[in-house]
């Protein structure tokens, strides 16, 4: 008799999304789907606020990486005015947005899915968590704690604080570098350089020990999507965007984001909150696209910094085309750090980091801007429209998580299929489902935290509604 699996909620992501996996007759998958259960609203909200609020309102998306709002909506506040920026007020942004991207790396790796990495997919819940890392590997631990703290800490040195900084406005930044503020980020480069490259030591060691969860974990042909500089090379604030096919075979190339319109498409499945984009030539939902550190490993000619062009062209010889598995975003989500230290490093030893020159003012000069940047996530786009007394009219925000919609729910089927079967639930087998969706890093909140242990409840139904079994967490 067919029955429904539902893991409500999905642990250890930041948000709220539960998935559910139908069985057939014979206990075999024939479905498997990732909910997002949060409405976002703030398309709506924003409407009649004056458009130089929009970074600061814009960064209250989310509490785990307001930076990245701030960056992008600053970006299309930029266009707005059709102004150019200072070049001083460009590396500056790029650093806050280079330490947003290593602090939130480092939540997700070390906290939310090391403790798959180190105690095992099948480790008893109760110690498969930080606290168990910090029992198993306490160097591992440390270094994670250590690594997000500095990316933190770059963040309140620039802008004043960690969690909503208001540094970041239309037209450039607030307030120039000081000497020792740049000095004291300075001087603890060569200590994150350590502990980056230890960890990825460590991961090269160990990474060989999930065959199965490398051959599952969303191992599958898509499109791969980011933004790249005019040289091919990884970047996180500025550039064109690139899109390569499952061999690596460039697609389209140096495409201006104010384009997307005209070849990103925008659906919405009824059973989640979460918007699925996809490649318009391609059609939905054969347009499927990855976004995030995978992706923009896959899609660029070199990263651009010593360190990590080393682990880079190290990270490609796992695959002869692109490398598909999800399960590789750990790998990914670790050299994009070890760049985020030296490309910070290199920007704040620039001549000009500490000029006060940091802002251009005008008034509105157009009714519609598009800014587009890299999230830790993937690639992120404001996209607004405003009248003439410039007050937003219109607004339309692909998050970077969306952009890999349809992906995680190819995924999470593609691993319930392979690891879900017969009238039992395992604790494994469901760790295995909520572990593919964290190999992506879904952001789904809304500011939305949760306090304590997060309670899962997990019931096996015939379809009589009798509880054939059940598992519970918290």
């Amino acid at each position: 008799m067919s029955q429904t699996i539902t893991i409500d909620p999905v642990t250890r992501i930041e948000g709220h999304s539960k998935i559910t996996i139908q069985l057939d007759d014979a206990g075999r998958v024939t479905s498997a789907r990732f909910h997002v259960t949060q409405f976002r609203g703030f398309e709506k909200l924003v409407e009649g606020r004056p458009f130089h609020e929009m970074p600061s309102l814009t960064a209250r998306i989310c509490g785990i990486c307001p930076v990245s709002h701030l960056i992008a909506s600053a970006k299309t506040c930029d266009a707005l005015m059709a102004v150019q920026i200072p070049p001083t007020a460009v590396d500056l942004r790029q650093v806050l947005n280079l330490a947003q991207i290593l602090q939130s790396h480092a939540l997700s790796f070390f906290h939310l899915s090391s403790p798959d990495l180190v105690l095992g997919m099948d480790a008893n819940p109760e110690q498969r968590n930080l606290f168990g890392v910090v029992g198993q590997n306490p160097e591992l631990a440390r270094d994670g704690i250590w690594l997000r703290q500095f990316g933190q800490e770059i963040i309140a040195l620039l802008a004043g604080k960690r969690i909503h900084p208001a540094w970041v406005v239309p037209g450039g930044v607030s307030a120039p570098l000081t000497a020792d503020r740049r000095d004291a980020i300075v001087q603890r480069i060569p200590d994150a350089l350590l502990r980056v490259r230890r960890t990825l030591d460590w991961y090269k060691q160990i990474f060989g020990d999930f065959g199965a969860e490398i051959r599952t974990f969303g191992n599958f042909p898509s499109l791969f999507m980011g933004l790249v500089t005019g040289k091919g090379e990884l970047e996180m604030y500025d550039g064109n965007l690139r899109i390569v096919d499952a061999t690596g075979r460039i697609v389209v190339d140096q495409v201006d984001p104010r384009t997307y319109p005209e070849w990103m498409g925008e659906a919405v499945e009824p059973d989640s909150y979460l918007k699925s984009p996809y490649y318009k030539p391609l059609g939905y939902p054969d347009g499927i696209y990855r976004v995030g550190p995978l992706a923009r490993l896959n899609l660029i000619d070199r990263v651009g910094t010593p360190l990590a062009d080393e682990e880079w062209a190290e990270f490609r010889m796992l695959e002869r085309g692109a490398t598909l598995s999800s399960f590789q975003y750990h790998y990914a989500r670790l050299i994009e750090m070890l760049f985020c230290v030296e490309k910070i490093d290199q920007l704040l030893n620039g001549p000009e980091i500490l000029s006060d020159h940091v802002r251009a003012k005008a008034d509105p000069n157009r009714m519609e801007g598009i800014g587009v940047s890299e999230a830790p996530r993937g690639t992120l786009l404001h996209h607004y429209k405003i009248d003439r007394k410039g007050l937003m009219v219109w607004a339309n925000m692909i998050i970077a998580t969306g952009n890999n919609s349809l992906a995680m729910n190819k995924s999470v089927y593609q691993v319930a299929r392979h690891f879900v079967h017969g009238d039992r639930i395992d604790q494994g087998m469901l760790n295995r489902v909520e572990a593919v969706i964290r190999t992506y890093d879904p952001c789904l909140s809304c500011s939305t935290h949760a306090f304590g242990q997060m309670p899962m409840r997990v019931q096996l139904l015939a379809p009589d509604g009798e509880v054939l079994h059940e598992l519970k967490r918290g």
